[in-house]
């Protein structure tokens, strides 16, 4: 599909941002559409250019997250870059920046003086605490947010500390709260003037607004949620069991009609009848002796055989996958979740499908992140630098 046709086409974003928060929530943009600027330091540029598993000295990682921006670099500590900046925000609908609140004013380049040179403008901010409040001047990376926000609180098993997944889930939930404040902001600029907003996104707001039921169980019963291991507390059963073959198998079977189907289907028709197991409060009462018959079952057969009855008695189950998995996998392949691409050198190589799935206008990778400052030139031009002028900042060292 042509940029032209995607639904986010014909929007300018600016991207001044670094890792994961503010660079994710434009890649999200940047997928359906939009033409992402992402300005770099010239000096090596975004670290997550080298994070992680680096390829031929580039980070794999950012080939995904930068997918279809476009890189320029600028010298903020320069005045001709941050004019550069400047005059490139005043063409833009929105600008992304993840820097602690305070660093843009002091460039020049606060939501006030860009307010008032595009009225237009939707300025997304990410940090640590948001804008406002006795913590705003803090650092405050994805690992802060989610224990902060309440997440690491309750990731684990009651008898050992707290644990964190194995991604920075905290920015990611973040930069989805800010694609989704900036779609907001447009809808409203179209609809009501004209006139653009701030959306400030606080990472351990973005990760507390996840929360369930958490503050109003604690406000109303002083109930404090723990660490619960796998299992869902108060939802009963659904648990993550292990196979004879030493594989790991998560069950939902929660709901009434799904409980009765499984018990039959595990050889316990006397449970499925059980009127005492007839609902969650019941089930949930018997929850260790529930667990114990349904670990026994399992560690008894095979994953291929625990699936399979499971499958047949449409219980809700899967494997706890492997990326390994997913390649194979006849459902991630069917839904293009696995996508081919290029590196630089022409290699092919696999990268995530584009989330979500829109019926009349996909998303879609047009190019893998760029090398840095690939599109200096050309951007500088459509602002009306001309060749000389471009040089001159070159070798300025402006950009």
């Amino acid at each position: 599909m042509s940029e032209m046709q995607k639904p986010l086409a014909g929007l300018r974003v600016v991207e001044l941002g670094t890792l994961i928060a503010g660079p994710f929530c434009t890649r999200i943009m940047a997928e359906f559409g939009a033409e992402v600027i992402k300005v770099e330091a010239p000096d090596g540029g975004d670290p997550l250019r080298k994070w992680r598993k680096l390829y031929e000295g580039t980070s794999l990682w950012w080939y995904i997250q930068a997918r279809n921006k476009k890189s320029v670099t600028a010298n903020l500590k320069h005045p001709e870059g941050i004019e550069f900046v400047r005059r490139l925000i005043v063409e833009a609908d929105i600008v992304v920046e993840n820097f602690r609140p305070g660093v843009l004013d002091k460039l020049g380049l606060g939501w006030g003086q860009l307010k008032a040179a595009n009225p237009g403008l939707v300025m997304v901010r990410l940090s640590g605490f948001g804008q406002s409040g006795p913590y705003k001047d803090q650092p405050g990376f994805g690992a802060v947010g989610e224990s902060l926000g309440g997440l690491r609180y309750v990731t684990g098993f009651p008898d050992r500390p707290p644990v964190r997944t194995g991604i920075s889930i905290g920015d990611s939930i973040a930069a989805l709260w800010g694609a989704i404040g900036a779609l907001m902001a447009l809808r409203h600029k179209e609809v009501s003037g004209g006139q653009g907003q701030v959306v400030d996104v606080a990472l351990y707001e973005a990760v507390f607004a996840m929360m369930e039921s958490l503050v109003p169980e604690f406000d109303v019963f002083g109930f404090v949620r723990e660490r619960s291991g796998n299992i869902m507390p108060g939802i009963t059963p659904s648990n993550t069991h292990t196979t004879k073959d030493g594989k790991h198998i998560t069950v939902g079977a929660n709901g009434d009609a799904i409980f009765k189907r499984f018990m039959q289907a595990i050889g316990r028709p006397d449970l499925a009848a059980d009127p005492g197991l007839a609902d969650n409060a019941g089930r949930d009462a018997r929850r260790d002796e529930l667990y114990a018959l349904i670990d026994a079952w399992c560690a008894q057969q095979d994953e291929a055989a625990v699936l399979a009855t499971l499958a047949a008695a449409e219980v809700p189950a899967s494997r706890v996958y492997s990326v390994a998995d997913m390649f194979a996998d006849p459902q991630f392949i069917a839904r293009q979740m696995i996508e081919a691409a290029r590196l630089p050198d022409g290699r092919e190589f696999r990268i995530p499908g584009i989330v979500p799935k829109l019926s009349a206008t996909p998303g879609g990778t047009e190019w893998v992140g760029p090398a840095l400052g690939a599109h200096t030139d050309e951007v500088l031009a459509t602002l009306g630098y001309d060749a000389a002028a471009i040089a001159r900042l070159r070798a300025a060292g402006a950009v």
